[in-house]
Parts: structure tokens; sequence; C-alpha cells
């Protein structure tokens, strides 16, 4: 493709809204172009690289078995109800009414869907296992989209989902999946960390991420020194240390004036944190909660989410805690009536804690559970961090941000059995089938992969995914000799297979090998008067910080060779 006839303009300047490398380069390079906050229209350029991303996810779910089907992005209202996501899928659903009053959402996921068409088609233990996926734009309504194609609110997706007749064989095509994405990911040139992850608004009991390390990511996620756990913050496990051993003593009041937070009441009462008993307050569903958890701990609100059955708790205001009786700073469960209590199971390790007295200026020491307060849910609720012990082998954790480029998720029975998809055993009796999900985002993985591949100068892109493998440049296009030799070296590239981005403005060779280095292209070529009177054209990878000079007869072999063809 000549650039005289393409389309889209490299900037100089990266917008200034745009915060991170990832965005600032696609946008600069002419990849993509805002629309509206989340919403990104991909130029030629982009469009090709993201096409190419999707050929090879096309070529390794087709290795693995899966087949690909398209669903609809607009579905009705009413099969999100009937699986109980329609009021709890986080962000909340986009919709509309169609012309009929019909309540219509644009759909973030199709977990529903393609449920109810395997319903349709699948009767008896001989149709399974089964696994569909499509490559289709999805959209979700993010409150604070960010980082240009990192966080979006309409994305193009990859999603597949297995269908199996028993556990061992949803393991299976479990398996095969993660094979799948490891090959995925290592053909785009990427490395990921796989990671334990929270099943989120998806559903289901066990999930994993795969995670692009990077400085901006948002995810945290928390690493086995030893290298045989890892998860994200969200639900990394970890083990807490137990206080040491004592007897339960009597509880008794103290004054405290003026302390209001767990690190002035440690130290004015010269203990250690994990000594007393921290009280948070959140409300959900109109009603609010305490929770009680060591002071040398944080509450991990994903974790407690999810023990209240995925209701999202959110914390009380200072009017919802002045209702309920409670003082802050001084609050505790202790003694407390009609007000619903969850405790982490730290407060199992350990007596004699200091707690908030629901006194203004008072805390009681000598406080045990449970004893002295009950807990209507004892649960693990807090946020493991770097440092804490790995509950796998006692190493020590660090942590990482990254990026989510996919997640896959063991689903079990919970859409089945809303939507009555059922098949017969060999004995003719009906059981639910069994599910997987397999989530990997293409356009984020166009972004992921601009933040793995870049230098000061622009994008250095790996050859399987780059738009053009080729940046031929020519040089005095007013010449005719080298206009005549670039054309013919143009059409000899092209016709060995290679794309080739040719670049024929009449443009300043520093204008020209700025945007050959920004765009990322692994090979330029470059032809010019001085190398043609040597019968030589220049040649450099894009990750190399010096050209070599070829003969002008062997610039096609040498090309390919630079290519690993």
């Amino acid at each position: 493709m000549r650039l005289t006839r393409y389309f889209g303009k490299t900037l100089r300047q990266a917008p200034s809204d745009a915060d991170t490398i990832s965005h600032q380069l696609l946008v600069r390079a002419g990849y993509i172009q805002q629309l509206a906050a989340g919403s990104y229209q991909f130029l030629p350029l982009g469009w090709r690289m993201q096409q190419k991303i999707s050929d090879i996810i096309r070529e390794e779910m087709d290795a693995a078995g899966a087949l690909e089907v398209s669903m609809p992005v607009i579905q009705p209202r009413e099969i999100w109800e009937q699986s109980g996501r329609a009021e709890t899928f986080i962000p909340p659903l986009a919709g509309f009414q169609d012309r009929r009053g019909r309540e219509m959402v644009v759909a973030p996921t199709h977990e529903e869907a393609v449920t109810t068409m395997v319903k349709a088609n699948v009767n008896s233990y001989r149709d399974l296992p089964v696994n569909l996926y499509q490559i289709q734009t999805k959209f979700r309504d993010e409150p604070r989209p960010r980082a240009g194609l990192l966080r979006t609110r309409e994305f193009m997706m990859k999603d597949a989902y297995s269908f199996d007749a028993t556990q061992e064989s949803l393991d299976n095509s479990y398996d095969l999946m993660v094979k799948a994405y490891i090959n995925i990911f290592t053909r785009c040139g990427l490395e990921v960390a796989i990671v334990e992850a929270d099943s989120g608004g998806i559903g289901g009991k066990d999930s994993q991420e795969f995670i692009l390390l990077a400085e901006n990511g948002e995810d945290v996620v928390l690493l086995c020194e030893n290298g045989d756990y890892g998860a994200n913050v969200e639900k990394a496990e970890f083990v807490k240390q137990p206080n040491p051993e004592e007897s339960p003593l009597e509880m008794e009041e103290i004054a405290t004036p003026g302390i209001k937070t767990i690190d002035e009441l440690a130290k004015s009462l010269g203990i250690p944190t994990n000594k007393t008993a921290k009280a948070v307050f959140y409300t959900v569903g109109g009603e609010v909660i305490v929770v009680t958890i060591r002071g040398d701990l944080d509450v991990n609100e994903v974790k407690l989410r999810n023990i209240l059955g995925g209701v999202e708790p959110r914390f009380s205001t200072p009017k919802e805690v002045a209702n309920s009786n409670l003082v802050p700073g001084s609050a505790s469960a202790v003694g407390l009536d009609g007000i619903r209590s969850i405790v982490d199971d730290s407060l199992t390790l350990g007596s004699n804690f200091v707690a908030g007295a629901n006194k203004e200026g008072f805390h009681i020491k000598n406080v045990n559970f449970p004893r002295d307060f009950k807990g209507d849910i004892v649960a693990d609720i807090a946020k493991a961090t770097a440092g804490d012990v790995c509950p796998r082998d006692g190493g020590i954790f660090h942590d990482a941000r990254g990026i989510e480029v996919g997640h896959v998720f063991k689903l079990g029975t919970i859409y089945s059995k809303d939507f009555d998809a059922n098949f017969l055993d060999e004995t003719g009796e009906s059981h639910p089938i069994i599910m997987g999900c397999y989530g990997l985002g293409v356009s984020r993985l166009v972004g992921g992969i601009v933040e793995a591949h870049h230098d000061e100068n622009g994008m250095t892109l790996p050859a399987a995914i780059a738009p053009y493998l080729v940046y031929l440049a020519s040089l005095n296009v007013d010449d005719e000799g080298v206009r005549e030799a670039a054309d013919g070296l143009y059409a000899e590239l092209t016709n060995a297979g290679l794309d080739v981005l040719y670049d024929d403005r009449d443009e300043k060779p520093g204008v020209k090998f700025k945007d050959a280095d920004l765009i990322g292209i692994p090979v330029r070529v470059v032809v010019s008067r001085r190398g043609l009177n040597n019968g030589q054209i220049e040649l450099k990878l894009r990750t190399d910080r010096e050209a070599t000079l070829v003969p002008t007869a062997e610039v096609r072999d040498a090309v390919k060779v630079m290519l690993g063809r």
C-alpha cells in the first residue's frame, strides 16, 4: 500500500489526555482515534493490526477444537432477568426500548445467549463436549474509561464457551483453552503471568487471569517468590499470622479521648495494631452492617461482596452511621443488637483485643470473639499485600502491576440450570450441562502489545501482528531513477508475499524515518540516490540501532531472513 493513497496522519505530540504509552503511541501513529470517552475508531493501520491478532486467535481456537459462531450484540433483557444478572451486573447494563416497547440490552458478554443456543441444539451426552466462540463487539458502560484501549466502554472481544457432560470433561476443555491462550500470547510476542482471580459478574467457582506485567497496569497481582502461586489482589489468599496465645481476660472500659484511628489507638496504649479490632461500616441493600477485622489488616471489598451473595457493598454515609447509633472512631460489634455483623477470621487468631466501646472517647480492653460479640458470618475478608506469606509453600508475596489480557472461568451449571439447558446421559437421566467461559480482549491486546513493545521513538511491533512487515521509504522521489527502483522493489516484495507499506510521499528523509519508527513496522527498507550509485539498498530492523547495506539484487532474500521466513 502506498502512503500517498493511505488514510490517517501521524502526530508529533501526544494528546493531552493520553495517560499511557500505548494510548499516546497508537493515537500519534494513526492507529486509533477517539470518538467519545471510552470509544475509539480504528484507522486502517490499527484495524490491520487487530485483524492479524484475530487471525492468530482463530487459528489457535480452531486448533483446540472450538467452533466459531456469531451472536447478537443486542439482546432481550428478559434473558438477563432469567439468569438473575439484570440488576447485579457491574457496570450496570446499558439498554433501551425497541419500537414495540420491549426492553433490550447492549451485551457486555454472552453467557445467556450462548446457553439458549446450546439448549436448542444439545439433547444427549453424544452431542457433548462442544466449544463455541466468537470475536465480536461488546459494550460495558464503564464509569471511568481510561488508558486508551486498556479500559474502554466499547471493545472487541473473543469469548468462548465450553459445554461438557462431566467435571472431568470440563477440566479437559478448560486446560485446552489455557494452552490455546498461552499459544496466542506467545505468538503475539507477550509474556504473561497466570494468576487466580475473582469471577466477578461472570460467576462460577474457579477462574484465572492472564496478566501482562506492566508498570501502568490497573490490576495489582501478588506473586509468590517461589513461583508456584499468583493471584489478583482481589482474590489472593494468604497466611494470617496468629497473635501469641493468651488466656482471655475480663473486658475493661478505658478512656481514649480524641483517638479516632487504629494507629492512634495502638500508639497511645503501646500495643501493636494486630492487638486491636477495627470496625468498618458498610451499607448493603439499604442496611448498615458492621465488619470487624484485625487492626493491622484491611477489608477486601471483593471478598466481602462475594460472601454477601454478589451484592455490592459501599461505605456507609455519616448520616446512615448516626441513624444506626454507631460511633465512628469508637465503634465495635460489642453489645450491638439488630445490626448485622460480619467478622474476619483474623479475630479467631488471638485474644484480648482492644475495640471500640460504642461511646465517644472510650474503648474496651480484652475483647474476645465469640465471647463478647457475635458474627453472623465469619470468613476471610482481608486484603493480602506484599510481604504476606503465600498459603501454598510459605514463600513471601511480592506485588506487581499488570494488564488483564485474558480471563477463563469454570462456570459449572449456574447458567444451564437457569435456562434448563440439560442433556440425557447413557441411562436417559437428565442433567444440567457443565459450562466454562473463556474471554480475551482483542482490542485491549492491541494496547497491551504496544505497552510491551516500544522504545523512545515509537512502537517496535512483532512481525506476527504488525500491520505491515516492511516499511519501504523512497528518498528523493523527484529523482526518476530512485522512483523507478523503489516502485520495482515494492512490486518485488509484494509479489513475494510480504505486506509492504510504501512511503512514496514527497517528504524529507527525517520525516519518513521518524514515521517509520513511530509506526513500528519490523523492517525498514530505504531506496536513495546515494545507495543506488553503489548498487545498494539500506535495510534495518526496527529494533536495531544500525542499518546494513545490501546489494539491490539480494534485498528480497535479505528481508525474508530478517523476518525469519
